[in-house]
């Protein structure tokens, strides 16, 4: 949940009847941006309210926590993840001494950097005693390099929008996106992102998941494949497995509810 957008004591309350109901199966990650780019939305899911300041933000994760264990007290607790893609959310991770979530498929270029931050500053706490890193990696994987080409056309429309700072568009189908000429600089920063996410055949992607986990020293990876068919989603996890399988090697996978 994006913490900016919603009461703390409200978030722990619903989050721990979940955990409560669905023993287990409940973790609650919580992020910082407002899930949006569009101002009018950002500003009516605040109800008018400005974005929270860095100083909020951290208050508000940590009023969470502590309504978790003090005011809700249900068992078993939700696991708390942190969401983070810079080195301030690591440094806040670190502190706190949460697990943390490495925003991959947006900012890759800070992976690292955020990584590096989180484990030299880790403090052990009762949620974590040591640190754990997921990191979330843009996943299409198809028969041939052509059709996840074809999967990954409406997303890069809706990047290349976002690179010239056009509103949120609906979610194009593929044979719209075919028709869409990306300038070179839009081109040059597809093909730079796409650089450091997993596109391809089983056997490509499945490498490229391997390599990741080496070079981040990552404990889990979660796949976030935006397609737009549900049958080709299901279709990419399946493949996944299935190249993962055939190279001998598998990192642990987290898959997103493939409905949504």
């Amino acid at each position: 949940m994006l913490a900016p957008n919603h009461v703390p004591l409200g978030l722990a309350e619903h989050f721990g009847t979940l955990a409560a109901l669905h023993s287990g199966r409940i973790d609650l990650g919580v992020g910082r941006g407002p899930g949006t780019f569009d101002a009018a939305t950002a500003r009516a899911l605040r109800r008018g309210g400005e974005p929270a300041t860095d100083t909020e933000y951290q208050d508000d994760v940590a009023a969470i926590l502590t309504f978790l264990v003090e005011d809700v007290a249900l068992e078993p607790l939700p696991e708390p993840w942190l969401l983070a893609s810079s080195t301030a959310g690591a440094s806040l991770a670190a502190r706190l001494g949460l697990p943390i979530a490495v925003a991959h498929h947006i900012r890759p270029d800070n992976t690292l950097s955020v990584l590096e931050r989180y484990r030299s500053a880790f403090t052990p706490s009762r949620w974590c005693e040591t640190p754990h890193v997921l990191v979330c990696v843009e996943t299409i994987c198809a028969d041939s390099e052509q059709e996840a080409a074809r999967l990954a056309g409406p997303m890069n429309v809706i990047k290349a929008g976002l690179l010239q700072g056009t509103a949120e568009i609906p979610f194009p189908t593929p044979e719209n996106a075919a028709t869409h000429h990306f300038t070179p600089q839009e081109q040059q920063a597809l093909d730079t992102f796409r650089a450091h996410q997993a596109f391809g055949t089983p056997h490509a992607v499945a490498r490229r998941l391997i390599q990741l986990t080496a070079t981040t020293g990552a404990d889990e990876l979660m796949l976030t494949t935006p397609v737009y068919a549900l049958h080709d989603r299901l279709r990419s996890f399946e493949l996944v497995k299935e190249g993962l399988e055939t190279v001998g090697t598998t990192p642990a996978v987290r898959v997103p509810d493939p409905s949504r």
